[in-house]
């Protein structure tokens, strides 16, 4: 910005110029001593006329003084709308479409803002590192979300909320006479209704009473409601599920290929209520067999646009808590019309291949069919036929595992990522308290299933997507994109202090060198922290009707059509899939489009309840081991603290940084570590620790660990 000399700048000149450095510099103060000087010189005369303009633009308000520093009029600082989150520590930040980076918003200046809450801010400075700090000056919309929490009477006229989570930092304040049989102990949700400036506490809502705090069924409900899942369904969706005719008339034996004299079989969990997908093998000659994937036909009993199909969307998917399933649609459908439980006719969707021993696809049909399953095995059961060779169709299952073995080797050859990782359950007493952890681990039988489900969605995807004609065509699918390379170098870096190089930059050669890798520190003390770190490392899959392959599967088309049961976009799949086999045209992408941005968020939320849900239980679990000492390993790091998970187990605690003693302990982002700024001790990922537990809050789902002699 140019200035004139003193002796030459008038007064209209000198206040356009200042003028123009609070706008171009909003969130900036000024002495008078730096405004003179910058605007044609510091002397006496110049600080003279500096200061007769100022305080006329302090008269009109266009500026203010603070500590005797100028400064532009909020009211005329640029102002921004955008949505505001706290973290799990209470820090606010405000992400503005078109800004680079969210805005920072001190607590004092938060205008008791909420998570979620639609906002209107300032820039009011910016931090050392250039980024944005600003204060909330109105809020705009409270967000319609739920809090969960346990109610308090503290007298006639007061009822407060304790809230479980960490994103609201204070307790929510009910009035008394409108809830006057409310009890204290009581797990509540409740929205917040407004929270003026003078109130120490936001007002609330009550929306629902789940019930005592402490009991299994609250606590899992509490946590469906703090992630927005539906617990129940309405009574008119179940009513609409029972009205469902269950008879298979002549018209759907007519319309539909009979297959229930091949034989056939589901293999599932030993505690699954809903088989949506079965199997059936036949020899056709010497070398080549006919194997039926046979996918429930969920969407001849639902149809588009009715109250069944509205919830299914909604809901997106089937939630899976540690206790129980919270299904897509109602059990009439989950586990009774559409369930292919063994010795009873059902209506399904299939795929069926013609398979060579050498495992080339000789032909394929797509199309809806009638079975009859022969027999439900649980994976134990199928499991123990492979190993011994005997047991009921032994030599169905023995044909489909060898043929399954090829795929899988094929598919591996072909660049698919394998992550195997032992998956931890909880046993439960009756009143589903967890009295003991253990691991499943996935087996050949696990592997065969897995194997014949890929194989039908890759294909479906293909024939829906190019067809006969070669015509491109509207569809859902499961894309996986490739690895992050900033991710990838970070990881990169990371595995040198173990002693191990990741070589591939692109490609299949990054999937083929991640697998030898795996399988290199598979059983040794940094499989953990080296597996953990890959799989952060790897993009999320979604859907999408923008086609971009699956990269950890190696497939160039994918899709979801196995589990329309419990995930909506498969039934997507199945209309797609029976409107193109009819020879009709494409559908509006756009819409589908929307539809998938919805399934995937719905598949995150309930991905994330899960995950709460064995939160709870962890710390549930380690209230009975108050102050014992346990080995671990370093799982994570951050600003506040070590993540612990102890030795074989999912239990994770945390190591506040506080409370390690001998030192000042902080965080270093860059080399993912934590050191101490005297000692120079460093504490990394995949670290063996021993830690005693410090403390247990179900509340929050909390467990504190403190580490133990500083190891």
């Amino acid at each position: 910005m140019g200035r004139k000399k003193n002796n030459s700048i008038t007064f209209d000149e000198r206040a356009s110029f200042i003028v123009r450095m609070f706008n171009e510099m909003p969130d900036k103060s000024f002495s008078l001593k730096h405004l003179a000087a910058a605007s044609g010189g510091a002397d006496a005369q110049g600080r003279e006329m500096t200061r007769a303009i100022l305080e006329r633009l302090e008269e009109e308000g266009t500026i203010c003084v603070s500590h005797r520093k100028y400064h532009l009029s909020r009211n005329l600082m640029p102002h921004y709308e955008g949505i505001a989150s706290m973290t799990a520590s209470g820090v606010l930040f405000v992400t503005v479409e078109g800004l680079d980076s969210d805005i920072f918003v001190d607590p004092r200046n938060s205008g008791h803002a909420l998570d979620g809450d639609r906002v209107e801010l300032i820039v009011t400075r910016h931090s050392r590192k250039g980024s944005p700090e600003g204060e909330i000056i109105r809020i705009i919309e409270r967000s319609n979300r739920s809090y969960i929490g346990t109610t308090e009477v503290m007298s006639k006229n007061t009822v407060l909320v304790h809230t479980d989570s960490r994103r609201i930092p204070v307790d929510i304040y009910l009035p008394r006479h409108k809830y006057p049989d409310l009890e204290s102990g009581k797990k509540v949700v409740v929205h917040v209704e407004e929270w003026s400036a003078e109130d120490k506490w936001p007002t609330g809502v009550l929306v629902d009473v789940l019930g005592d705090e402490g009991n299994n069924d609250t606590e899992m409900h509490a946590i469906l409601a703090e992630y927005n899942l539906p617990y129940k369904f309405d009574e008119e969706v179940e009513r609409a599920a029972e009205r469902i005719p269950g008879e298979i008339t002549e018209k759907d034996y007519a319309e539909r290929r009979d297959m229930r004299s091949v034989t056939t079989f589901t293999i599932d969990p030993a505690d699954a209520k809903d088989f949506d997908d079965a199997l059936s093998i036949r020899r056709l000659n010497d070398d080549t067999w006919e194997v039926g994937v046979h996918i429930a036909d969920v969407t001849h009993y639902v149809r588009p646009g009715s109250i069944l199909d509205n919830e299914a969307q909604e809901r997106g998917t089937s939630v899976y808590l540690v206790d129980r399933t919270v299904p897509m649609l109602p059990e009439r459908l989950s586990n009774e019309l559409c369930s292919l439980r063994p010795h009873e006719e059902k209506l399904c969707f299939s795929a069926i291949f013609n398979i060579k021993d050498n495992l080339d696809i000789t032909g394929e049909w797509f199309g809806r069919t009638v079975i009859l399953s022969d027999r439900r095995f649980t994976y134990a059961e199928a499991q123990s036929v492979i190993e011994t060779g005997k047991g009921d169709l032994a030599e169905e299952i023995l044909t489909l595992n060898r043929l399954a073995k090829g795929l899988r080797e094929a598919r591996i050859s072909n660049g698919a990522l394998l992550f195997d990782r032992r998956e931890a359950k909880f046993t439960l007493d009756p009143d589903g308290k967890p009295t003991g952890i253990y691991f499943k681990e996935q087996k050949e039988a696990n592997h065969l299933i897995e194997e014949f489900m890929l194989l039908a969605n890759k294909h479906v995807a293909q024939f829906c997507a190019k067809g006969k004609s070669g015509h491109k065509r509207t569809m859902v699918y499961r894309i996986h994109d490739k690895p992050d390379s900033e991710k990838l170098d970070k990881f990169r870096t990371f595995i040198l202090r173990f002693g191990l190089i990741f070589k591939a930059n692109k490609g299949k050669a990054i999937a083929r060198e991640m697998n030898r890798l795996l399988g290199k520190v598979k059983g040794k003390p940094e499989e953990n922290a080296v597996s953990t770190l890959a799989i952060r490392s790897m993009a999320k899959a979604m859907y999408s009707t923008d086609n971009i392959g699956h990269y950890g599967l190696a497939f160039p088309y994918y899709t979801h059509f196995t589990s329309p049961i419990r995930r909506y976009p498969d039934m997507m799949v199945h209309r797609l899939l029976a409107r193109y086999l009819d020879g009709k045209g494409s559908v509006d992408k756009v819409a589908l489009e929307a539809q998938c941005e919805h399934a995937s968020e719905r598949e995150v939320i309930a991905a994330e309840a899960e995950r709460a849900s064995i939160k709870y239980k962890m710390v549930e679990y380690m209230q009975g081991h108050s102050n014992e000492v346990f080995d671990g390993h370093i799982s994570g790091l951050s600003e506040w603290g070590i993540y612990v998970e102890l030795e074989d187990s999912i239990i994770e605690g945390m190591v506040h940084l506080r409370d390690i003693d001998g030192d000042f302990y902080r965080f270093d982002e860059e080399r993912y570590e934590v050191y101490g700024t005297s000692t120079g001790k460093v504490y990394t990922l995949g670290d063996k620790v021993r830690v005693r537990v410090k403390a247990t809050d179900l509340r929050r789902r909390t467990l504190d660990f403190e580490l133990v002699n500083g190891k």
